[in-house]
């Protein structure tokens, strides 16, 4: 017996320390409420109040059964690991029959509490998902006034009904350890529904709190219990647009004409186009998207907007390069005409009509209408630029007359650009009394040298 006491405390030990490491799986407890029969004959005995016969004979011999119909058996188990569960089991019988059911005495009370340990047989054991199971423990046992200690072994069947309800049902045989006393070896037998609980669903989703990334939400199994709002495969937390259905390449936002941009960055949402479009499309191929092409069926450039550059003049000098877009003019002069003969003829009748005084280089406000049509025509020919020559007649030294020159030729030219001739298209020089156009020998001639011509710059 003291043997048998240290073995059931290493047993009460380990089932101990067990429970606390045990690995939680759901529902890791059970509970589980039943009815039981105590069976004294086929146990294997010969002595008088028990008849003869191999163990279990008569095994299925109800009559000789101690029967109640009431819940009289109640038990607590909790989930070790895939093969073990652990638990604890009371009951409370009346019994009449001691071994062969003629063999009745008055109603007795017999009550046991048990300790257990369940060994799952595995898979390869399992017919129409009931799985069968192992059964072995100890516990103490009343039998009237008497008690004694008992070792348990037993069989069983485990049929789920649902997660959480299964239907038990096993066979124990109780061996007892006083000779001396009523109580004798005998089977018990025990029907129960089971009831699993301890597994927290916070979120109500299905998916236990203990494998549960998103335990406040309800989600789906496939992302751990996160949700995934818009359905498209996507969780929650790693979707963009978690309330529009999307792809997974994009983060979970929609690509809605399908063309490989993103609906965020796609300038044209409804309309196929281009990565390098911003998702646009370029009907004529120019580079200019459609939706920033001005002309979008007519390749043009960028800086046009997508249209072609105009030649309004046709002078084959494009109206972005041609200085005068409405006038036809040479390449060479960026798109302008240049002064034709006649007209710098008439700038020189123009300016061989300034009247310089003798020896000066300032002309009077009367004669500024003069300059005046100089002024005009230059203003038709804005990209040609002009030489102005001073000259002078003999009157006076030949240097004298050469800074005259230069300084007649540079009083056209301020009053020219204070008019708003572009200083930089005019340019003046002195020829002193080097070119006369008339002879000096008379007051007329003179007059006539005292002039400036107007030359086109090549």
């Amino acid at each position: 017996m003291k043997k048998f006491g240290k073995l059931i405390l290493v047993f009460t030990v380990l089932f101990y320390v067990n429970s606390i490491l045990a690995q939680d799986k759901n529902n890791q407890w059970q509970v589980s409420f039943g009815t039981n029969a105590v069976d004294f004959h086929p146990v294997g005995t010969d002595t008088e109040d028990n008849a003869t016969g191999h163990v279990f004979s008569e095994y299925f011999n109800v009559n000789n059964w101690n029967t109640q119909v009431a819940i009289n058996s109640i038990s607590l188990s909790r989930y070790g690991n895939e093969k073990f569960n652990y638990g604890f089991r009371g009951s409370m019988n009346t019994v009449t029959k001691l071994g062969d059911e003629r063999k009745r005495i008055y109603a007795k009370s017999l009550a046991s509490l048990d300790v257990f340990v369940d060994y799952n047989l595995g898979d390869r054991f399992k017919v129409c998902n009931i799985e069968p199971y192992l059964e072995a423990g100890t516990g103490y046992t009343w039998f009237g006034n008497q008690k004694s200690l008992t070792l348990n072994g037993g069989l069983g069947i485990h049929a789920p009904i649902s997660e959480k309800v299964s239907l038990k049902v096993n066979t124990a045989y109780k061996h007892n350890f006083n000779d001396m006393q009523d109580i004798q070896p005998h089977l018990q037998h025990t029907v129960a529904i089971a009831i699993n609980f301890g597994g927290k669903d916070s979120d109500r989703d299905g998916i236990y709190d203990q494998y549960d990334d998103c335990p406040q939400e309800p989600g789906l199994p496939a992302f751990n219990g996160c949700p995934d709002n818009d359905g498209d495969g996507v969780e929650n937390s790693k979707d963009t647009c978690p309330d529009t259905p999307g792809l997974a390449e994009f983060d979970g936002c929609p690509d809605t004409d399908g063309d490989g941009t993103q609906d965020s960055e796609d300038a044209c949402v409804n309309e196929p186009g281009s990565i390098e479009m911003n998702g646009c499309p370029d009907t004529d191929g120019d580079g200019v998207g459609d939706n920033n092409d001005t002309c979008i069926d007519v390749p043009g450039p960028t800086e046009n907007n997508g249209c072609p550059w105009p030649d309004t003049d046709g002078d084959t000098v494009l109206d972005k390069d041609d200085n005068c877009p409405e006038v036809a003019g040479l390449v060479s002069n960026n798109g302008c005409p240049q002064p034709t003969k006649e007209i710098m003829d008439e700038l020189n009748a123009v300016g061989a009509k300034v009247p310089f005084k003798l020896n000066k280089s300032a002309f009077g406000k009367e004669f500024t209408t003069v300059l005046d049509i100089v002024y005009g025509i230059m203003q038709k020919y804005p990209s040609t630029s002009f030489i102005i020559e001073g000259h002078t007649d003999t009157s006076g030294p030949k240097a004298f007359n050469q800074t005259l020159s230069e300084k007649r030729a540079n009083s056209v030219l301020d009053f020219l650009v204070d008019k708003g001739i572009a200083s930089e298209r005019l340019s003046a020089v002195g020829f002193g009394e080097d070119k006369p156009s008339s002879s000096n020998n008379t007051r007329k001639g003179r007059q006539s040298n005292r002039r400036v011509e107007f030359k086109v710059v090549e």
